[in-house]
């Protein structure tokens, strides 16, 4: 199954906005999304999360997999406007820790 992620240019980064919901079912498309992004030479990638309702394991491991082909590329992967029920999943399992999270896009931008 497809998941719908819009994209938007920003000066320091692109930006990618999925929508709904991301879990087994649609996680490796939005992995291959982001993968292509890295292939063609995208280094600071943003993921806005003000559209996506829910994150399963699925989907938090496709984030860990691009953020450290990111680092190991001199990359970065940065995270923003998550709904509180998204945030405390993050901070539960300790992936707050690993990959920034702002409560901006702007803040996230910033991080460039």
């Amino acid at each position: 199954m497809d998941i719908e992620v819009a994209q938007q240019r920003e000066e320091a980064a692109l930006v990618l906005l999925p929508v709904g919901r991301l879990d087994s079912t649609n996680a490796r498309a939005f992995e291959d999304i982001m993968l292509e992004h890295l292939s063609n030479g995208e280094r600071n990638l943003v993921v806005d999360f003000s559209r996506l309702v829910f994150i399963s394991s699925s989907g938090m491991r496709v984030l860990l997999i691009v953020a450290k082909r990111l680092r190991a590329s001199r990359g970065k992967l940065v995270l923003c406007s998550m709904q509180a029920s998204i945030q405390e999943i993050f901070s539960i399992s300790g992936f707050d820790k690993i990959i920034s999270i702002y409560s901006t896009r702007t803040e996230a931008l910033g991080a460039f």
